[in-house]
């Protein structure tokens, strides 16, 4: 049965305590019953990624679900092979460039599989002695495929797993870049591994604009805008480079404050609508959609995390990551640093 909105009626529950509406109030569409809570309806997240904003687009209830009312999500096995992979390539990094084969990236991986499946975020994941088995087969491959895509061995790395954060109007963004370098001739590149499906030829810009966040972080803290920003496609394994430029970047400014603006709306309206489509299928908050008959007002919720981290100044920053030589001690101290702290509503990019 196709989802029908809200219709919100004209009834003491509605109207007692509520600003007064036009008399076209009872047509008023909506996702859900409306409640006031004096001012915005919905507290406004602290933070959003590129992924909350693609689940913004594709279905703005699935957006309130995990960004508003931060309605728990059960460990996904494909989260956790993602986890994975990058814990193995970044531990691969920090060994000597000479030590960087395919034997050690496999010792790597094998270090951090009780570190990421038995730790907290995944110590849970449902998989049996079987479903484990394949797992980490599907792990071992994905890092074996790594090395077809370059010769890590060449690679000057200046941050892994890199914490920076600028302005953008009002907003705080904030990013955790996977890796970033120094090429053969000094030129500034931001690496991002992704252990997914390879998207289409036509879906690939989409898949270019979370990158363009880092360039403009990295352009906004460093003083310096990235000469390449590429994804790494492991299961390819295929290669998606993207040069930014000043029109890119312009284009991604625009378009984050667009899509905070409509985050905004949607708060003030409390009118987050489903959009029921396949992908409802393997959607973790199905129950409580009220396309399907259910109430968001029952799903569970968790309180709200502080980010913490060490502080840097722009200065700081820019001293410690533009180095013409980075050792495996200067890699792990910068990747474990926060560049500045979140005064403000948060664009994040974890």
């Amino acid at each position: 049965m196709p989802y029908k909105p809200h219709v919100a009626e004209k009834t003491e529950a509605t109207t007692g305590n509520a600003p007064r509406k036009s008399p076209g109030f009872s047509r008023l569409r909506l996702s859900h019953p409306l409640r006031y809570r004096g001012g915005m309806a919905f507290e406004l997240p602290v933070s959003l990624s590129p992924s909350k904003v693609a689940s913004f687009k594709d279905c703005a209830m699935k957006f309130r679900f995990s960004a508003i009312d931060r309605v728990p999500e059960p460990p996904s096995p494909w989260a956790a092979k993602g986890t994975l992979v990058h814990r193995a390539l970044e531990l691969l990094m920090l060994e000597a460039p000479g030590d960087r084969t395919i034997e050690t990236a496999l010792r790597c991986l094998a270090r951090a599989v009780p570190e990421i499946l038995d730790g907290a975020e995944y110590a849970d994941l449902p998989l049996s002695a079987e479903e484990r088995e394949t797992f980490l087969a599907d792990a071992d491959l994905l890092v074996r495929k790594y090395f077809q895509l370059e010769d890590p061995a060449s690679i000057r790395p200046i941050g892994l797993e890199l914490r920076m954060e600028a302005s953008l109007g009002s907003l705080r963004l904030r990013g955790i870049i996977d890796r970033l370098e120094l090429g053969p001739e000094g030129e500034l590149i931001v690496t991002d591994y992704k252990t997914g499906k390879v998207p289409g030829v036509n879906y690939e810009h989409g898949k270019l604009g979370g990158v363009q966040f880092y360039a403009y972080l990295c352009e906004q803290m460093l003083g310096r805008r990235p000469d390449k920003v590429q994804l790494l496609y492991l299961s390819g394994p295929v290669a998606i480079v993207h040069e930014p430029t000043d029109q890119s970047i312009r284009g991604l400014t625009m378009r984050a404050k667009a899509i905070w603006t409509a985050v905004e709306r949607a708060c003030d309206r409390e009118d987050f609508r489903p959009k029921p489509s396949r992908l409802c299928n393997v959607c973790s908050f199905k129950q409580w959609c009220p396309a399907f008959g259910g109430d968001p007002l029952q799903a569970p919720r968790r309180e709200h995390s502080k980010a913490r981290g060490t502080t840097l100044s722009i200065a700081e920053a820019a001293e410690d990551l533009l180095l013409d030589a980075a050792t495996p001690e200067t890699v792990a101290a910068v990747g474990a640093c926060s560049v500045g702290t979140a005064t403000t509503a948060d664009l994040s990019l974890v």
